[in-house]
This record gives structure tokens, C-alpha cells and sequence, in this order.
């Protein structure tokens, strides 16, 4: 499969084919045929494009990619796309040799049974799962013959929101090889006119990027295409690998010589408002930050350089206090104070000598934060035309005074009043994100993470920035009474300059010669009223330009912000309320054919002359109880597909097998230790990955308690370069990535990634860990049944990817990574009539070994397939190197 890359980008996208299970190589001759330059392993790209149309800031984006495989057999073709979390996928579609293969959107319940339905028969595969920061990576695999031609196609729509005075697009551009034909090409069209457009490449030098970009804007209408040449891709001049390997980033704005433009297409209207030029209403913040000593170290550091860099940008008619808490709570004053330059040049002081210190009283903290800003206003110790907001930073969860979370929502929910948001930053991800966003919005602001990187510093800074400046408090949109069904969210506590309001609905009369719609909102001078008077003729006149516009993009438009609006809403609700607002997204999100919680398109492809079927689910956050130090991604069910390459594992008794490259046969052994002991698996100093295992034995006081039956009943697996560890029992999954820890139940179905590394535990099954490309481990579950008097549950481990580990690799199984041979001849009748005996050759050593099969339970973990085998007794003795006590360790990690 294609390597796995996890960009942090606001919006992102990444197209590129990979041929799987092959190393990559320059053009070459197969046979006698000269290849067209580009071909990678026989597979040529010679065209991918991604084509943008944006009008009035809703962006509909199709992906195309197409290849062809030149070589003599059938290759495994993958397609990567990343798209923003905040899009919907809205089509899929693969091609091959003229025959099309859609997807459907479906009711995610319906796509989960025809899902288990191929489950159970073996032919699934998860589309799309979380990826960096504000990311989604969709991939589809497929077949090509020799000869045939293939075709990928992705369609996904969102709407940009302005950020900080401008629009962005970011492309991830990342072709993976040398393609003939690759563009990108963006229509804007904005009846507002473009006032400014830009794009940029991090990939390449200025003068390649001005030969291979156009760019250009005239009135309404926008264009955007980068064209590289084949030369233009190269890495150098003579390389054939490709440098398009970085982001692609467009920006624009519009004009506003009105504050509010209202479009109508059809019967749906949206309404845009973003006034300029008004002066800043002057706010009180409060700063309630985390100093539990989970903050210690780099993350305290960040936080106060962070700080520093706000009481810079604070401005001298604001007021602010800072909020410290642990077990504890402190304030730096016992109230608001201004920002003047004395009292910043304190604040800083105070900021410096921040410490951190003890657990984590999120309750307290944040009911001192609203006491303090309430009594402010009824004191009027703040100026009456003045807003005032919370800003919350922590890094865990509470587990100190009041720690449900459902009570502290309560409490807050009921301190606040509705007077003021609530913005809640949760540092890194050992904590509740779910709760701190539930928390946020119906307080009237927001969650976002601040993911533990370099940046995190800059990342709390820019939070800041785009709150910093308020506009206007408690904004209304207002239209004409009974003149407007299905309205969006029109009320809004504060306008944030270089923001942007936007408002959708449907006219009640399609027939209306004129609309008018009011903003009213209080300044920090005095009370607005912005009216915007639409004349339905002159509407319709500006947008004939059907050349830059896509079908009913108002209504689509619309849809998207009505079932986002929904779905927020979901977050929060209860009982009844919940399952109808559940029905009208869902509704609305099957009608316009969007991805989104409650929908999963599922795709039928061809897989070795029968359908298979995958599904697109949309990813989310995580449960409530399950935050991970890891982007998350829980799935319906995943079916892990072992590569048909050779593949070593452990599993039963310990019975060790091993399928040896080049040979159409497998040796098995087995290790007779005693319960308790650890043996070494795997150890490979060039990758830093170890993988160990525990022995345990049959339940005690059983009957069958003293024999020598015994199984793997926990496993180790660490990667000491990416300082992660992942401990497996048949109890539970319990991870750790750095201090961090993360621990799952065998009843969870989740997916986990970051930065080259995947873990996917599907429900009472298995857990596949994914090491980038090239190495892959399985952990199969056998549950016994508690009524069992015998066995114990125990654990079954497969590597079925090893081509990333060095040649320094070793252990059990790691030896056997690195090509040997052997030779069985001398086939003769053994003691058991029904497995003969034979002579094997191996490693210098000649040794009398017996036919026998092993289970591989990958699969089935029920039944099993069977697997022939050479059985080399003796612990393993004259195959193994050494002898089998030399792989006894001390411990798992």
C-alpha cells in the first residue's frame, strides 16, 4: 500500500497512485517493449487532476487520477486522497477498462449490515479513516490486469470559512512519481468581486513555480492552474523521481464595499455579512489555564511563551485576569484589571513564574472565571459597550473536586447564563475532547485542539488572534416575517473581525419581486442596523455566468450549512430532541448524497472476479470515554486483507510458523517454557521496534492445570524512535506515546494514527499495527469462554509486512525475516503412521523433522485455515540460532 503520510494542514489534499508490495524504480524495459517515462513497476500515471470550482465560497472539488499498467501481470493499484474534515465526500467513482463502479450514500445502519454481510464472507475494506491534524485520507485499492486501463474519481464539497481576512484552499500535492499530464485548476466565481487571489507551492523555487502557475482575477471571476511539465516535476535534472511534495495553498477575498451581499438562485438564498472598518468593542477575557503536573516540562513552556506573545497583542481598553489551577484554584488578582501598560508588564511577571503542580480542578476554575466576569458587569468596574469571554486551556481530565463531566457542564451551563462563550483548548490528547467541545457550544463558543508539536506555542497564539478583535455583540439577521422557511443559525454573540457570517434558507415565495434583510447588532460606540434591499431580477441577471457556477450550489450550500448546524446541535441534545434532529440531518444528508456521522457510501469493487465491498464512513473524535493520544477514527468494522507475501506468526501452544520466502512450504515449532516467562519476538535496532511476548499456562486448579500446555497471554510491542508502547492482553489494549496513556476494551472497534503509525482494533477479533509502509503486525483474540474449566483466553501473533525491518533484525521470529533456505528429503514413515518423518537441511544442520499443519486464525479465529508444515522438534534445535533460553527476557518492554 501507499506510504502512510499524515499532513497538519486547515485543508488539505493528497493525490497519488502507489503499486503495492513493490519497491519503487525508474522506468525500465519490461521484455522488449521501451515504457513511457514515469512508469513505476508497470504502472503509469499519466494523468491527475483536481479541478476546484468555488462560487460564492462554496467549493465543490473533484479529484481524477489515471493510470494504465503496462506490465505483464495484474497489479494492486491505491488511490490516496486527503480531503478536510470539514468537507463532504459527496461521489466516488472507479473505472476500469470502461466499466464504472459508483458509490452510494447510504444510511450508515443499512451500509453497516450489507458491510457485515462481506465481512463475513472476507471482502472488505475501510475507505476512509482520521489523518494529521484537520484531515480525512480516503483510499480505495484495486486490480489492474496487464493492459487495463483505470480510472479514480472523487467528488467532495464544503464551504470556506473566512479566516482571518481571507479564504484558503490548501492542496496536499503528493503524485508519488513522474506524471504526464498533472493539474491543478481552480474557478473562483464571487458576484461580490474578487478583490485579492494567490497561490503558493512549499515544493518548489519561485521561477519553477511562475513558468508552471497562472493566476488571475477580473471582476467576479478568478483562475487559478499549475501545470508542471515532466521536467518542471523532476527532483533534479536528471532524476525521475517527483518533487511535487508539499502544499499547494490558494488564497482570496472579496470585495466589500457593502458590509452584506445576498444571492438567490432558484428559491434558496444565502446572505454574507462582513463589515469592515468598525472599531473593536473592548472585551474582559479571563485565562483559565491548566498547571496540573501534566503541563510540566515543554507543554508549561509553550503555554507561557504563548502568553507572553498575547499580552503583546492585548489592547489598552481590554481587561483580563489569569486563572491558575491544580488541585487548587489561584487568580493573579482578586479581580479584572485594564490592560495597561503597568498592569501588562505585572501580568508578564506573573506569567513567568507560573509553575506546575498537582491534579486537575477544571470546576472550581472555571466557576471562579464566571463569577469574576459577572460581578464585573454588575460592579460596571468594565465599560457597559463591552463584551467578555473565557478562554480554557488543559491537558487532561478533571479527577479533583467535581470531576463528572455531566455535572460541570451543568454548573458552568447554569453560571454562564447565556451571557458570554466559552472557548475551551484541550492540549494535546490524553483528555475528553468530546466534553470540552459539548461544553463549549452550548455556552456559545468552541473547542479546538492544540495537538503537542513545535508549533503548539504559535497554535494557542493564533486561537487568540482570531477572538481578539470583536466587532459587534449579539447579532441578529433579521427577514421579512413569514418570507423565509428552513432558516440557518441567524443569531451570533459576537462578530470577530476578519470573520464572516453566513446565513441560508428558502423563500416562501418563489415568486417575490424584492427581499430585504436587516443585521442589527450593538458597536462599541452605538447600536447598528445594516439593511441590505435584493432586487430577485437584478439577482438573477448577475448570475448568468453559468460558466464558473455548479448546478444549484445555493441549495447545496444551504444543505451542507443546515446539516452542520444540525449536527452540532446533536451534540448536546437529549431524549426526543435528539432523534429529531438525528431524522432531519440524516435526511438531508441522504437527499444531497454528503458523507457525513450519520451516512457511509459504500463502494463495490472488482477483486479477483468477484464484487468486493468497502465503505466511506465519516471519522470523528472519539467517544466521550475513550480520548487517545492519537488521531481517531471509529469504524463499523475493518477486515484486515493479509498481503499474499510471506508472513511468520505464534499462536496456540506456542506453535511458531514460518512460511519461507521463494518456497511453497512453511517449518513450525514449538517453545516449551514454563508460564510466566517473556520471550523476545522480535528486536530490530535499525527500526527500534521490539515485540515480546509472556507465556501463561492453563487456569489454576484445573485438571489440566500441571501439563505443559501453554499460550501467549500478553504481548509487547514497542518503537523506542517513536517512544510509543502498546501492551495486548485478552482483557485489554493499553497504549502509551511518550507519558501518555490510552486503554481500550476488546468490545471497542477504533483506529488510531499519527505520523506513520496505525493501530486498528476491530471488535473481539484482532488489532492490526501498521509502522508506515512495510511493516505490519496482527494480534488475533481467542476467547474461550469463562465457562471453560481449561483454558484461558490467550492471544495469536501474525507479521504479515516485514520489508521495512533491517537486516540487524532478530528474535524468535525476526530471524527469519532475512532469506535462508532449506532442503526435505529422505521422506519416510515417522512413529505416527498419519505424519511422516523427513530429513531437513537447514542452517548448517541436518535434522530429522516430521509433516504436521499448524492454524492460521487471521482469517477465522474459530475455526482457522490449516497450514502444512515441517514440525523441527527440540525447542526449535538446529533452527533456531542458539538455543531457545537465549530468547528468555526479563520483562515485556
Amino acid at each position: 500500500m501507499a506510504s502512510a503520510r499524515w499532513p497538519c494542514l486547515l485543508l488539505a489534499l493528497l493525490s497519488g497512485l502507489a503499486v503495492s508490495g513493490f519497491p519503487r524504480s525508474p522506468a525500465r524495459l519490461l521484455g522488449k517493449r521501451s515504457l513511457p517515462e514515469g512508469v513505476v513497476d508497470g504502472i503509469e500515471v499519466y494523468s491527475t487532476k483536481v479541478n476546484c470550482k468555488v462560487t460564492s465560497r462554496f467549493a465543490h472539488n473533484v479529484v481524477t487520477t489515471r493510470a494504465v499498467n503496462h506490465a505483464d501481470t495484474a497489479k494492486e493499484v491505491s488511490f490516496d486522497v486527503e480531503l478536510p474534515k470539514t468537507a463532504f465526500i459527496t461521489n466516488f467513482t472507479l473505472t476500469i477498462d470502461s466499466v464504472t463502479y459508483p458509490g452510494n450514500v447510504k444510511e450508515k445502519e443499512v451500509a453497516r449490515k450489507q458491510y457485515e454481510k462481506a465481512v463475513s464472507q472476507g471482502k472488505t475494506a475501510g475507505l476512509v479513516k482520521a489523518s494529521g491534524r484537520k484531515l480525512e485520507k480516503f483510499t480505495v485499492s484495486v486490480n489492474v490486469a496487464a493492459g487495463s486501463k483505470v480510472t479514480f474519481e472523487l467528488t467532495y464539497e464544503e464551504l470556506l470559512k473566512r479566516h482571518k481576512g481571507k479564504y484558503e484552499m490548501y492542496l496536499k500535492v503528493q503524485p508519488k512519481q513522474l506524471v504526464k499530464h498533472f493539474e491543478i485548476m481552480a474557478d473562483i466565481f464571487e458576484p461580490q468581486g474578487i478583490r485579492t487571489l494567490d497561490a503558493e507551492a512549499s515544493f518548489i523555487t519561485n521561477d519553477l513555480l511562475s513558468s508552471a502557475l497562472t493566476k488571475s482575477f477580473s471582476g467576479k471571476k478568478g483562475h487559478v492552474s499549475f501545470k508542471p511539465s515532466l521536467d518542471q516535476q523532476r527532483s533534479c535534472p536528471t532524476c525521475t523521481d517527483s518533487l511535487l511534495k508539499g502544499d499547494f495553498i490558494i488564497t482570496y477575498d472579496v470585495n466589500r464595499e457593502s458590509p452584506a451581499n445576498v444571492q438567490i438562485v432558484n428559491g434558496y438564498f444565502v446572505h454574507f455579512f462582513a463589515p469592515q472598518g468598525l472599531p473593536v468593542v473592548p472585551k474582559s477575557v479571563v485565562f483559565v489555564i491548566d498547571v496540573s503536573g501534566s503541563m510540566h516540562g515543554r507543554k508549561m513552556e509553550q503555554t507561557k511563551d504563548a502568553l507572553f506573545k498575547i499580552l503583546d497583542d492585548v489592547r489598552e481598553d481590554d481587561y483580563l485576569n489569569f486563572i491558575l489551577f491544580s488541585g487548587d484554584v489561584t487568580t493573579w488578582k482578586d479581580s479584572l484589571v485594564q490592560a495597561t501598560p503597568e498592569n501588562i508588564q505585572e501580568a508578564r511577571k506573573f506569567v513567568k513564574n507560573i509553575r506546575d503542580q498537582g491534579m486537575t480542578n477544571i470546576n472550581d476554575a472555571l466557576l471562579r472565571g464566571v463569577s469574576m466576569l459577572n460581578r464585573a458587569r454588575q460592579e460596571r468596574s468594565v465599560p457597559e459597550r463591552s463584551t467578555a469571554i473565557i478562554i480554557m486551556l488543559t491537558d487532561g481530565d478533571a479527577n479533583v473536586g467535581e470531576s463528572r463531566p455531566e455535572k460541570i457542564q451543568e454548573n458552568v451551563r447554569n453560571a454562564i447564563g447565556g451571557r458570554f462563550p466559552l472557548y475551551n483548548l484541550g492540549f494535546g490528547s490524553n483528555l475528553n475532547y468530546n466534553f470540552l467541545e459539548s461544553m463549549a457550544l452550548e455556552n456559545h463558543g468552541l473547542a479546538r485542539r492544540i495537538y503537542e508539536d513545535s508549533d503548539a506555542n504559535l497554535q494557542l497564539q493564533g486561537f487568540y488572534e482570531e477572538v481578539a478583535n470583536p466587532l459587534l455583540t449579539d447579532v441578529e439577521v433579521e427577514y421579512p416575517e413569514n418570507a423565509i422557511l428552513d432558516l440557518t443559525q441567524n443569531s451570533y454573540q459576537h462578530f470577530y473581525d476578519g470573520s464572516e457570517i453566513v446565513v441560508a434558507g428558502r423563500l416562501a415565495d418563489e415568486d417575490t419581486h424584492s427581499f430585504k434583510a436587516d443585521v442589527k447588532g450593538h458597536g462599541a460606540i452605538n447600536d447598528l442596523t445594516f439593511t441590505e434591499e435584493v432586487d430577485m431580477k437584478e439577482t438573477e441577471k448577475a448570475l448568468k455566468e453559468r460558466d464558473y457556477i455548479f448546478g444549484d450550489y445555493i441549495e447545496r450550500l444551504w444543505a451542507y450549512l443546515t446539516i452542520e448546524q444540525l449536527l452540532e446541535k446533536r451534540k448536546n441534545a437529549r431524549g426526543e430532541e435528539k432523534e429529531n434532529l438525528t431524522a432531519q440531518a440524516l435526511d438531508l444528508s441522504l437527499k444531497y448524497h454528503f458523507v457525513t456521522p450519520l451516512t457511509s457510501m459504500v463502494v463495490t469493487k472488482p477483486e479477483d472476479n468477484e464484487d468486493q465491498t468497502a465503505i466511506a464512513d465519516k471519522p470523528g473524535e472519539g467517544p466521550v470515554d475513550a480520548e487517545v493520544p492519537l488521531s481517531t477514527a471509529y469504524l463499523t468494522h475493518y477486515h484486515h486483507q493479509p498481503p499474499q507475501t510471506p508472513y511468520y506468526y505464534v499462536d496456540g501452544d506456542p506453535h511458531f510458523t514460518i512460511q519461507v520466502p521463494e518456497k511453497d512450504d512453511a517449518i513450525c515449532f514449538n517453545i516449551d517454557e514454563d508460564p510466566g516467562t517473556v520471550l523476545r519476538l522480535i528486536q530490530d535496532p535499525g527500526t527500534g521496534l521490539t515485540v515480546n511476548g509472556q507465556i501463561i499456562g492453563e487456569k489454576r486448579g484445573s485438571p489440566d492445570s500441571q501439563t505443559r500446555k501453554t499460550y501467549f497471554g500478553k504481548l509487547g510491542i514497542a518503537n523506542a524512535q517513536m517512544d510509543f508502547r502498546i501492551e495486548v492482553t485478552p482483557e485489554r489494549i493499553t497504549l502509551w506515546h511518550g507519558a501518555a496513556q490510552s486503554t481500550f476494551s476488546w468490545l471497542d472497534t477504533v483506529m488510531l494514527t499519527q505520523d506513520g503509525l496505525s493501530v486498528m482494533i476491530n471488535r473481539k477479533k484482532n488489532m492490526v499495527v501498521s509502522f508506515g509502509d512495510g511493516v505490519t503486525f496482527v494480534v488475533v483474540l481467542h476467547q474461550v469462554g469463562k465457562k471453560q474449566p481449561t483454558h484461558q483466553d490467550f492471544l495469536g501473533f501474525y507479521v504479515v509486512d516485514s520489508r521495512r525491518m533491517s537486516a540487524q533484525t532478530h528474535g524468535l521470529l525476526g530471524q527469519f525475516f532475512h532469506p535462508f533456505d532449506f532442503k526435505v528429503s529422505d521422506v519416510h514413515p515417522g512413529s505416527d503412521p498419519t505424519k511422516p518423518d523427513a530429513t531437513m537441511v537447514v542452517k548448517n544442520h541436518r535434522l530429522t523433522v516430521t509433516s504436521g499443519s499448524q492454524k492460521d486464525y487471521r482469517k477465522d479465529v474459530s475455526v482457522g485455515t490449516k497450514v502444512a508444515c515441517w514440525f523441527v522438534h527440540n525447542n526449535g534445535q538446529g533452527l533456531i540460532d542458539g538455543v531457545h533460553s537465549d530468547y528468555i527476557v526479563p520483562d515485556l518492554f
